[in-house]
C-alpha cells in the first residue's frame, strides 16, 4: 500500500483554523464564526462533501470517456447530516449530468457515480490508525499521486466487465 501524506496544522490564528497541504497546493479549512472559527474555508464535514462530489463528477466524467457518451457537464451538490435515531452520517448527492444520452447510458452513468472510490470508502467505512510522532511531520509538498485516478480506472473496469 502506498502512503501519500495530506499534512494539516494549525496556523496559529483562530482556534480551528488549519491549513491543509496536498499535491503542491494549499488551503484553509476552519469552522463557521457561530461555531468559534474564523469562516475562513470549509469545515471537516464540508471537505469529506467535496471529497464525495469531486469523486464523483471525476468518476462520471472518465466513465463517459470511455465509453464515448457525449456528457457536456456533471454538477454534483452534497449535503451532510447525522440522523438522530441511528447515530450514522448521511450524505444526500444529488447529480446534474448536461448530456443528450439513452436512458441506459443515464443509468450506467449513475452506477458509475455510486462506484467512485469516495463512494466506495465513505459506505464500507474505513480503518483509522493513530500513531504519535516524536518529531514535527516534514512539510515537503508531493508532486502526484495516482491513488484515486487508478481507483477510478478500476471502477469503469468494473462497469464495462459487468
Amino acid at each position: 500500500m502506498t502512503k501519500h501524506p495530506v499534512i494539516i496544522e494549525d496556523t496559529g490564528l483562530g482556534l480551528f483554523q488549519v491549513e491543509v497541504r496536498a499535491q503542491g497546493a494549499s488551503f484553509l479549512s476552519d469552522e463557521p464564526i457561530s461555531s468559534g472559527g474564523l469562516a475562513s474555508g470549509p469545515g471537516p464535514f464540508d471537505l469529506l462533501g467535496a471529497a464525495l462530489g469531486a469523486c464523483t463528477v471525476m468518476t462520471v466524467k472518465l466513465y463517459a470517456q470511455r465509453k464515448s457518451i457525449a456528457v457536456s457537464h456533471v454538477q454534483v451538490m452534497v449535503t451532510h447530516q447525522r440522523d438522530p435515531e441511528s447515530r450514522r452520517d448521511v450524505f444526500e448527492r444529488s447529480i446534474f449530468i448536461d448530456a443528450t444520452v439513452t436512458g441506459e447510458e443515464m443509468k450506467l452513468l449513475l452506477a458509475a457515480a455510486d462506484r467512485c472510490p469516495v463512494s466506495r470508502t465513505l459506505s464500507a467505512g474505513s480503518d483509522i490508525v493513530t500513531t504519535r510522532s516524536e518529531t514535527a511531520i516534514a512539510t515537503a509538498r508531493r508532486v502526484e499521486d495516482k491513488t484515486h485516478i487508478r481507483a477510478m480506472d478500476r471502477v469503469c473496469d468494473e462497469l464495462a466487465d459487468g
